[in-house]
C-alpha cells in the first residue's frame, strides 16, 4: 500500500512539474502538430575521421533548423568495420551505418533496412548503382565518383584532319566498340609523329604499389560481366570463386595500351600514375585511364597543356558482346544503411535526416563544399555540382539513360592480396616472361584461395 501510494505521489508531481514548465497540457492542433515534428534522435556512424568536424557542424545546423537531433560518432581511421561489430552489439547502435558495397551487405545484410520507398532513395539519379537485391534497396550512395578513357579531344581532332589517317572515323562520337577502338588507335600510333605525340596511350603504371588503375579499376570490367551474364547473387556464395570468363577481354584493352603508349612494355615496372599523368597534361599522349579525380592533378601540373574544354571521356571497350550500349564505370564504396533493428520511428527520423542533407539548400552546400562530395541525387542543379570538366562528364553518363554503367564491382573483389597477385601477373606477362593463360590463371586461383581466408 505505501509503495502504491508513494507511485500515485510521484506521478502526481511529474504531471505538476510539467505543467509547470509547458503550460497547460490539454490536447490541442497546435501542440499535437508540434509533437509530431519531433522526432526521436539517430546515431550516426562515421566512416571518414577527416570529416568529422564537418559532420559535427552538419548536425547542428539540422537540429537548428528541425529541432532534431543526430548524433554523430565517428570510427578511428582504418577500424570501421570492428568499430561497428563492436557498437552493433550495445544499446548504442547505429541507426545510419555505411556498407562498403555487396560484400559489405552481405555482411550486414540482418540490419539493412529496406529503403526503397525513401524519399532519398527516389531522387537517386541512377538507382543501378544502389545495393538493389529481390528488387529492393538496401544501401544507397552517397558520392559517386566514375573512371574510364579520359582523351584530349583538342589531339583526337588534329588525328581526324589528318590527310595521311587510314581509319574512316570522323569524330569520337563513332567510337563505340572495341574493334573500332583498335583501330582508331592503331592508326593513331602511325601517326604519332604527325600528331606530335609520343604514344596514344600514357605509360601503363605496373610499379608494384602503384599498378592499381589496371588490378582494380580495369578489372572490374570483366569480374562485372561475368557475375552480370551468369546471374551471380552478389551477396551470396557465388561470388567466392570466378573463372575469368571474360578475361580474354581484359587482355584486349591491356594489350592495346601497352603496345601504343609513350613507353616500351619492357620498363613499365618503373612507370608510375603520376608520370602518367603528367604526359597527359603535356600533351604527351592523347588518351589515359583514370577516373574523374585525376582533373585536379592535370590542371595542376606546370605546363598543362589540357584546357577544360578538351577533355573527355570514352568508355573502356574490350569487345564484349553489347558493348555498343555500355557506359563508363561510375560507383562507389560508400553507402548509407539504416538500422532495421532501431525503432521504426528512428528509422524514419534517420531517412528524415539523409534526406535533408541532400535536398535543403544549407545541406546540399556542406555536400558539395564541405564534404567534397558529388551528389547522386536529382536535387543537385547543375550550379551546385563541382565545376570541374570530368567530374560534369561523369554526371552527364550517370544520367544517360541510354547507356548501361558499369557498376563498381572491385567491391566484391576478395582482398588486397588478390590485387597484388593480379598486378604481379600483369606485370610479367608486359615484360614477357609469361603467357596470357599463367594471368588467368593466377586471377582465378588467388580469388579463390583469398575468398576461402574470408570464411
Amino acid at each position: 500500500m505505501k509503495k502504491h501510494i508513494a507511485f500515485i505521489i510521484a506521478a502526481l508531481t511529474a504531471s505538476l512539474v510539467l505543467t509547470g514548465c509547458g503550460g497547460d497540457t490539454s490536447s490541442s492542433d497546435s501542440s499535437d502538430e508540434a509533437a509530431d515534428t519531433k522526432k526521436a534522435a539517430v546515431r550516426f556512424l562515421n566512416f571518414k575521421p577527416e570529416i568529422a568536424t564537418v559532420y559535427e557542424e552538419i548536425v547542428k545546423q539540422y537540429k537548428e533548423e528541425t529541432g532534431n537531433t543526430v548524433i554523430v560518432e565517428t570510427a578511428a581511421n582504418n577500424t570501421y568495420e570492428q568499430t561497428l561489430s563492436a557498437k552493433m552489439a550495445t544499446s548504442e547502435a547505429p541507426d545510419i551505418f555505411q556498407v562498403n558495397g555487396p560484400r559489405g551487405y552481405a555482411n550486414w545484410r540482418d540490419h539493412c533496412a529496406d529503403l526503397t520507398d525513401t524519399e532519398l532513395y527516389r531522387h537517386l539519379t541512377d538507382k543501378s548503382s544502389a545495393l538493389v537485391f529481390d528488387g529492393k534497396c538496401y544501401g544507397i550512395p552517397y558520392t559517386v565518383e566514375g573512371y574510364g578513357i579520359i582523351y584530349n579531344k583538342e589531339i583526337t581532332d588534329r588525328y581526324f584532319s589528318l590527310e595521311s589517317k587510314t581509319s574512316p572515323f570522323e569524330s569520337m562520337d563513332e567510337i563505340n566498340n572495341f574493334d573500332k577502338l583498335k583501330t582508331l588507335v592503331e592508326d593513331m600510333q602511325a601517326n604519332k609523329d604527325a600528331l606530335g605525340i609520343k604514344g596514344v596511350f600514357a605509360c601503363t603504371s605496373l610499379k608494384p604499389g602503384d599498378d592499381w588503375r589496371w588490378q582494380t579499376h580495369l578489372a572490374n570490367i570483366p569480374i562485372y560481366y561475368e557475375f552480370k551474364n551468369n546471374g551471380i547473387d552478389l551477396a551470396g556464395d557465388g561470388t567466392k570463386e570466378i573463372t575469368f570468363e571474360y578475361g580474354d577481354n581484359f587482355r584486349n584493352i591491356f594489350d592495346l595500351y601497352i603496345n601504343n603508349s609513350t613507353a616500351d612494355r619492357k620498363i613499365l615496372g618503373s612507370k608510375i600514375t603520376d608520370e602518367s599523368m603528367a604526359e597527359f597534361a603535356l600533351g604527351e599522349c592523347a588518351m589515359v585511364q583514370n577516373g574523374n579525380w585525376a582533373w585536379s592533378q592535370i590542371n595542376g601540373i606546370p605546363g598543362n597543356t589540357v584546357t577544360a574544354e578538351n577533355i573527355k571521356y570514352l568508355p573502356i571497350y574490350t569487345g564484349i558482346s553489347g558493348e555498343e550500349d555500355q557506359g563508363l564505370c561510375i560507383g562507389t564504396e560508400n553507402f548509407f544503411c539504416i538500422n532495421s533493428h532501431s525503432d521504426r520511428s528512428v528509422q524514419d527520423a534517420a531517412a528524415d535526416f539523409l534526406f535533408w542533407l541532400y535536398s535543403s539548400e544549407s545541406g546540399k552546400k556542406y555536400v558539395t563544399d564541405s564534404l567534397g562530395f558529388i551528389a547522386p541525387f536529382d536535387t543537385f542543379a547543375d550550379a551546385e555540382k563541382p565545376d570541374d570538366p570530368l567530374t560534369r562528364e561523369v554526371l552527364e553518363w550517370s544520367a544517360d539513360t541510354e547507356k548501361n554503367n558499369i557498376p563498381w564491382n572491385f567491391t566484391l573483389f576478395p582482398s588486397q592480396t588478390f590485387k597484388e597477385d593480379l598486378g604481379a601477373a600483369l606485370l610479367q606477362y608486359a615484360q614477357g616472361s609469361i603467357d596470357w593463360d599463367s594471368v588467368k590463371n593466377t586471377a582465378v586461383s588467388s580469388w579463390k584461395t583469398e575468398s576461402e581466408h574470408l570464411e
